[in-house]
């Protein structure tokens, strides 16, 4: 997944929650060991989404991007097997 947006007039309806499960399950359907993905700090409402659907940070560093510095994360979710 490239870009994991809720338009503005939807966030808080559990749509998030939903969309985040559905790729889980594609994933773990498929065998995946883990999966990972990249947000920046600040979106604190999409990292509480994450978090609370098993994923955790594990890497943090300040890049240059979108002509300011920003602090990307990493976050990861084991999947076993």
């Amino acid at each position: 997944m490239r870009w994991f947006i809720v338009p503005l007039k939807f966030q808080g309806a559990g749509i998030a929650r939903q969309l985040i499960q559905q790729a889980v399950g594609f994933c773990q359907d498929r065998g995946y060991p883990k999966i990972y993905l990249w947000t920046f700090e600040g979106l604190n409402a999409a990292r509480r989404v994450y978090e609370k659907s098993g994923f955790r940070l594990c890497e943090e560093h300040n890049v240059a991007q979108w002509g300011q510095q920003i602090r990307e994360q990493k976050f990861e979710l084991g999947l076993g097997s």
